[in-house]
């Protein structure tokens, strides 16, 4: 295809539309749609794209954004109590499997440096693919889950040393790696966990206090490419990068807005991935050695399985379920591996042949994988009750209220909350308020309140009740009208303004509370007592006062579109509670009739 950037555009935007529905509405899962796709656009089937290297490089930011997201969710220390299953687990898959892969290699004829090479790229298994697979089956939480991820992320560590060691390896000799180049990773690393932690949140606060949601977008995009760039400069894995910052940001004040703001352009980036990873499969390649390259597949599959379930059970600690899901979903080869064989035909350890067919088999168990896991999930025996390894005992935040806006209303609520020890999440978007608050100790966030992404990224699924105390009357609509839509189990409390404003919220189906009507109700009480009256009597009547007014508001609303009505209603209402009181003091035409009955 020769077309602008904007025709690419459309064709993969079109491809998404069409496959990922159809593939997701047989139980085939989305990766599998945006595969096929891109292997028909490729320049091995329709050659819409020519050349799928471009489009693999650029789209590779969305596997960036992914880590970052994860690192998001993660914080210092949760990845320290994981040190046992990343350096344990994720260890040994990398050396048991990278070794019987070389050994396998090594008997297919390849030299012992090619074939060490070629076991170490197999061995790595696609973060991608996994991580997306786990996130649609909603198992990224689960033990085996977990255990995944702290697997594909010391995969993400070794492939440092692995790319360091190809040009020592090859003809390119030991020229090319020296010292400078380890001290300059070191540096790089060193550079953005000390960056990270003094000076990005300083950045984001100052971001914020424009006010200008397009420049805290632009800077989410800038923290998250700058860092992926800083580490790939200095020859390491730019999701390495994009992961670190996300870490150094877990527990900052901007974590669910920054989320937010990234979620929409991961998901669309890393399905452009997946159609690229497509088109890198050739077609013609397996269409001239379909027994090798499908015996490939098989023996990859089958051994990476077969030592993933063995470390699932011993020492993951999983169950035979568990396990099996495991090996299905890390099976796969890796999308680093065409990056792995890529620089070892460069230099010199692999053919163009071997490259093509080694990049097919990676291609296609990326394919075979969503079948593979479809078909565990329904042979697999179900799970039996166990003890959870302890970083699985780490404690989610699983807020049961959630409080939009931390002005002066928001906070009184969420300190009887925290008193009575009942776990809540406030947003607010006031960036001077949320720093002032997180010196308290609250858990406080900064974003947009009425934004789905962000309520999504702070866990209002999972939210029984919905408090909100915005100072905006629109703002508060809108938040109403979204939770309504979006989370209609939740209960919604809601702050009120004035009457107006509170008819509004109750024709949502918000429980209402106006702002200063409680207050004001109780100084009218103290004012009765200090003219005289006693106190139990002031209580009286200000407890009669305010169920008046309560039934007062609810009739109102009926009438409230109708302005004329609504005067003469409220004079009504003042002559009817003027009567009221009156017959408490033997006043009145209700006193005189009370007099009478005595």
């Amino acid at each position: 295809m020769h077309g602008g950037g904007l025709e690419l555009a459309l064709v993969f935007l079109l491809a998404a539309v069409v496959a990922v529905p159809v593939f997701k509405r047989f139980g085939l899962g989305a990766v599998l749609g945006y595969l096929v796709a891109g292997v028909l656009l490729g320049p091995h089937a329709l050659r819409v794209i020519a050349d799928a290297e471009p489009v693999l490089a650029a789209s590779e930011i969305g596997v960036v954004m992914l880590l970052f997201v994860i690192g998001l969710e993660l914080s210092l220390p949760r990845l320290t109590v994981m040190r046992r299953p990343i350096f344990g687990v994720g260890g040994l898959q990398v050396l048991l499997c990278g070794g019987v892969l070389a050994a396998l290699a090594l008997g297919s004829g390849m030299g012992w440096k090619t074939a060490l090479v070629v076991g170490a790229g197999l061995a790595l298994s696609s973060t991608a693919v996994g991580l997306q697979l786990l996130s649609e089956r909603k198992e990224l939480g689960s033990e085996h889950g977990r255990l995944a991820f702290a697997i594909l992320l010391f995969q993400d560590l070794a492939a440092i040393p692995l790319l360091a060691a190809i040009p020592l390896l090859g003809k390119a000799g030991a020229a090319d790696l020296g010292m400078a180049d380890v001290a300059s990773a070191l540096l790089a690393i060193t550079a953005l966990v000390l960056g990270g932690r003094y000076l990005l949140r300083h950045l984001f606060r100052i971001i914020a206090r424009t006010g200008m949601p397009e420049v805290f977008t632009a800077t989410a995009l800038l923290v998250v490419l700058g860092s992926a760039w800083l580490l790939q400069l200095a020859g390491l894995s730019a999701g390495l990068g994009a992961f670190l910052a996300g870490v150094l940001l877990a527990e900052s004040e901007y974590r669910h807005e920054l989320e937010a703001q990234i979620r929409p352009f991961e998901g669309l980036l890393l399905g452009l991935f997946f159609m690229a990873v497509g088109m890198s499969i050739d077609l013609q390649r397996i269409a001239a050695e379909p027994l090798l390259i499908a015996a490939g597949v098989a023996l990859l599959l089958a051994v990476k399985f077969a030592l993933l379930f063995a470390l699932g059970l011993r020492p993951g600690r999983l169950d035979v379920r568990g396990a099996l899901l495991l090996g299905g979903v890390l099976a796969l080869g890796g999308e680093f591996a065409f990056v792995v064989f890529g620089e070892a035909a460069k230099a010199g350890l692999l053919d163009a042949a071997a490259r093509d067919r080694l990049v097919a088999i990676v291609g296609l168990s990326m394919a075979a994988t969503p079948l593979l896991l479809m078909l565990i999930t329904r042979l697999a025996p179900e799970p039996h009750p166990h003890a959870a390894p302890a970083y699985d005992r780490i404690p989610d935040e699983h807020p049961q209220v959630l409080v939009a806006g931390f002005g002066r209303f928001g906070q009184i609520v969420a300190r009887l909350l925290w008193s009575q020890k009942i776990r809540f999440v406030a947003i607010d978007p006031d960036v001077a308020q949320v720093d002032l608050s997180r010196r308290f100790g609250n858990p406080i966030y900064y974003g947009d309140p009425t934004q789905p992404e962000l309520l999504r990224a702070a866990g209002a699924a999972g939210v029984k009740v919905f408090v909100v105390a915005i100072d905006g009357v629109e703002a508060s609509l809108r938040m109403v009208r979204l939770l309504r839509t979006r989370y209609p189990d939740g209960r919604v409390f809601a702050r009120a303004r004035d009457r107006r404003h509170a008819w509004q919220l109750m024709d949502l189906g918000a429980h209402v509370f106006r702002e200063f009507f409680g207050s004001s109700v109780e100084m009218g009480r103290e004012v009765l007592v200090a003219l005289g009256m006693s106190p139990e009597q002031a209580a009286d009547r200000a407890r009669r006062f305010r169920a008046f007014d309560e039934k007062l508001l609810e009739a109102q609303r009926q009438l409230q579109d109708d302005e004329d009505a609504l005067l003469q209603q409220a004079q009504d209402a003042g002559r009817e509670l003027s009567e009221l009181f009156e017959a408490d003091r033997g006043e009145g035409s209700l006193g005189r009739i009370v007099e009478r009955g005595d």
